[in-house]
């Protein structure tokens, strides 16, 4: 006698949504997880202000930019990560 096969498993279904344009689902991902934008426009202000400072030749000022840029990204990283638990913890 050969063991029955389980069913197969099911996956629950995805969240639809109407079409919608760039515009709408920025922001309604942003609505969904606000400092994922924050950390991102942080990232891009202190890199741009970083290479500001090595342009003008303040090496010092331009290397502290670009370590806070890498905490930046740190922040920016663990917000994403946070909202996809978020989600996931929601979605069931």
């Amino acid at each position: 006698m050969a063991a029955e096969a389980p069913p197969p498993w099911e996956p629950y279904p995805l969240p639809t949504f109407p079409e919608e344009g760039f515009t709408e689902k920025f922001l309604r991902k942003t609505r969904e997880n606000p400092l994922v934008p924050l950390g991102c426009l942080c990232t891009v202000s202190i890199l741009a202000y970083g290479i500001i400072c090595f342009k003008k030749g303040n090496t010092r000022r331009s290397q502290l930019m670009m370590r806070a840029r890498v905490i930046a990204q740190g922040f920016t990283f663990a917000a994403l990560l946070g909202g996809m638990v978020a989600t996931a913890v929601k979605s069931r």
